[in-house]
């Protein structure tokens, strides 16, 4: 693989995910490839460590418990325009896609990602284009996870969510009692 070299030999990392079993696997996981991390579970910490020290690479989750990962893509855009930022949620969209890419991201993945394919977005080229996945989501997924996301953006109101959806609202409990499809 020709991975182009890290940022002024900076191999500083900033991982922010309020999930501890996962932030700790995959801060092993990348120090095991070469990377300096520094791993946190919250925004405030994550912009913190974004305005005293900038790291050059970072992997940040999309949704947490005291906000979004979209507000630390902005802090390192701040404070270092070249931090290289690969965003992770379980809640993928389209929509939050593009938000992250215009906030400065180079990269978006579904959870859990592998740390192989972390490290190839992390240090890819800026004119690569990625692999197409090896295991993608079903089109079953897919629409559970838009159903999943319109819920949850509606407060878990199931009338308005199938109003928005323009679905019988008896058949959105259905779905919604249902165990996620693979």
């Amino acid at each position: 693989m020709n991975e182009p070299a890290p940022i002024d030999g900076d191999k500083s990392l900033l991982i922010l995910d309020d999930d501890v079993a996962f932030r700790t696997r995959l801060a092993r996981a990348l120090e095991g490839r070469g990377f300096e991390v520094t791993a946190v579970g919250s925004v405030a910490e994550a912009s913190d460590v974004a305005a005293k020290t900038p790291p050059a690479y970072a992997v940040l989750d999309l949704r947490l418990e005291d906000g979004s990962g979209l507000t630390v893509v902005e802090a390192l855009s701040k404070h270092r325009a070249d931090c290289r930022v690969v965003m992770l949620t379980g809640y993928g969209a389209i929509a939050t896609a593009v938000a992250a890419v215009k906030a400065g991201a180079i990269d978006y993945l579904a959870k859990p990602a592998d740390p192989e394919d972390i490290v190839k977005a992390l240090l890819a080229a800026p004119d690569d284009r990625p692999e197409p996945p090896e295991n993608p989501m079903s089109a079953d997924r897919i629409r559970w996870e838009h159903i999943q996301r319109v819920y949850e953006l509606c407060g878990h109101n199931v009338s308005e969510t199938a109003r928005r959806l323009n679905m019988h609202r008896r058949t959105l409990q259905r779905i919604l009692a249902k165990r996620a499809p693979r």
